[in-house]
C-alpha cells in the first residue's frame, strides 16, 4: 500500500487519530500520560513495521485493536508492579518486624542473662560503662578504684559477652567494640 511508505500520508494518519485513540485509551487507563504514550507507540510500531504489515480490517479498526492490545499489556505490566512493590513491602514489614522484636525482646533477655555470669562489680562496672555512657575516669572515682582495675574490668566483661553473644554478633556490632 503506497500509504505505508509516504511520510505525509502517515502524519495525516496520526494527526487525525491521535486524539480520538487517546479518548479511546482512556477507557483502560487512568493516566492521561499512559494513554498518551500507549497510542505513540502503537504508532511507532506502525511505521516501524509497515512494510510487513498486511492490514485486512480498516486502518481504525486495526488502531482501535492495536491501542486495545497495548492499554491491556500496560494493565498488565502495572499490576504485576503493583503486585511486587506490595509483596516488597509486606516482606520488607515482617522483617522489620521480627528484627524488632528480637532487637528489643529477645536480645535484651541474652544481654541480661549473659551480664548475670560476671561477677557483680564487673558487671555493675560495664553497666555504667555501656548503660548509662560513664566514662572510665567517672566509675573509678565512683568505685575508688584505679581507671586501670576499670580497664581490666570492661575488657574482662566484654571478653566474656562476646564469648556468650557469639550467634548474636553482629546485632550487637558497636555495643561490645
Amino acid at each position: 500500500m503506497a500509504l505505508w511508505n509516504d511520510e505525509d500520508a502517515f502524519r495525516t494518519l496520526f494527526y487525525d487519530f491521535f486524539s480520538p485513540l487517546c479518548v479511546f485509551a482512556r477507557r483502560y487507563l487512568e493516566s492521561i500520560d499512559d494513554c498518551e504514550d500507549v497510542v505513540q507507540e502503537v504508532f511507532y510500531r506502525l511505521w516501524k513495521n509497515r512494510t510487513q504489515l498486511h492490514i485486512e480490517s480498516s486502518v481504525r479498526n486495526f488502531l482501535l485493536t492495536s491501542v486495545r492490545n497495548a492499554c491491556l499489556d500496560t494493565l498488565r505490566r502495572q499490576m504485576a508492579e503493583e503486585n511486587w512493590i506490595v509483596h516488597l513491602q509486606e516482606h520488607k514489614k515482617e522483617e522489620t518486624d521480627t528484627s524488632d522484636f528480637y532487637t528489643t525482646h529477645e536480645l535484651e533477655e541474652l544481654l541480661r542473662t549473659a551480664l548475670g555470669k560476671l561477677p557483680e562489680p564487673i558487671a555493675e562496672t560495664f553497666r555504667l560503662n555501656r548503660f548509662e555512657g560513664k566514662t572510665y575516669a567517672e566509675i573509678a572515682d565512683e568505685k575508688g578504684l584505679s581507671i586501670k582495675t576499670i580497664e581490666a574490668y570492661i575488657s574482662k566483661a566484654l571478653r566474656l559477652l562476646r564469648k556468650e553473644l557469639k550467634d548474636y554478633l553482629p546485632f550487637f556490632v558497636g555495643f561490645l567494640g
